[in-house]
Order: C-alpha cells, then sequence, then structure tokens
C-alpha cells in the first residue's frame, strides 16, 4: 500500500475541508465586485475594496485551490480505480470549470485594480452563484448515482 492509500481518510477530510475555504471565498468575491461596481476609481471605498479583493485571493482563495488539486491528486492516487468512474468524471469537470472561473475572477479582480471594469454589479450578481451550481453537481454526482446512470 502507498502512504497515500494509508492516510485516505486524513487526505479526504483535508481536501473536504480545502474545498470548503475555496468555495467560501469564490462564492464571496464577486459578491464583493457587486459593491465594487458601484464606487468611483480612486476613492478611498474603491481602494478599501480593492483590498479585500486581493487578500482574499491571495490568503484564502489560491491557496485553497492549489491544496484543493494537491489533494484532490492525492486521493486519486490512492484509489487510481475511481478514474473508471462516472462520476469522477462529472467531478473533474467541475473541478476545471471552477478553476476556469477562479482565474476568470482573478483577471476581473486586475482590472477593478486598474480601473477598468466593464462589467457590471448585475452580471456579478447573476453569476455569483455559478460555483454552488457546480458544487451541486459534483456532490450529487459524488454521492448518488442519478447523475451517473
Amino acid at each position: 500500500m502507498t502512504w497515500f492509500a494509508n492516510h485516505y481518510d486524513l487526505l479526504r477530510g483535508l481536501h473536504i475541508i480545502a474545498v470548503i475555504a475555496w468555495m467560501a471565498g469564490m462564492l464571496y468575491l464577486p459578491r464583493l465586485y457587486v459593491y465594487h461596481t458601484g464606487t468611483t476609481a480612486g476613492s478611498e471605498l474603491d481602494v478599501t475594496f480593492q483590498i479585500m479583493e486581493r487578500k482574499l485571493l491571495r490568503i484564502i482563495i489560491n491557496p485553497a485551490m492549489i491544496l484543493t488539486w494537491l489533494l484532490g491528486l492525492s486521493l486519486m492516487a490512492a484509489r487510481p480505480d475511481v478514474l473508471g468512474q462516472p462520476w469522477m468524471w462529472i467531478k473533474l469537470a467541475g473541478v476545471l470549470f471552477l478553476t476556469s472561473w477562479h482565474g476568470f475572477l482573478a483577471g476581473a479582480r486586475k482590472k477593478f485594480a486598474a480601473g477598468t471594469n466593464t462589467r457590471s454589479a448585475k452580471f456579478w450578481r447573476m453569476t455569483n452563484e455559478l460555483p454552488f451550481l457546480a458544487a451541486i453537481i459534483m456532490v450529487l454526482a459524488v454521492t448518488t448515482e442519478f447523475l451517473t446512470r
């Protein structure tokens, strides 16, 4: 047995914690953008939002995503047989979507910092729940056979 297989439950628990942190940040950042769109570039409130958004990405979202990926790959190393399961492919598609969305949000932060945001508060409000919808699909795929029949 590999080290990963011997510590599967620990890795799984840490993976879940990392996912929770990543999701929390991914749900909060667009909400900050909703309020940030209403500020005047260069104002004190604009600068405050920029600091909040940068710290959220650098201190919570980025490390949580990296840990989620590393721990997820460790879990697959412990049980490579899961790659033959349809639910795993749905989960991986969801993770790729979340990673792409993460990159989109990081790019948007740079636009806010440069004062070049073109997205409306309505756009950010409407897209705010995309990570949660992806999470619903992934969790149901993993925990049931409903989506993989």
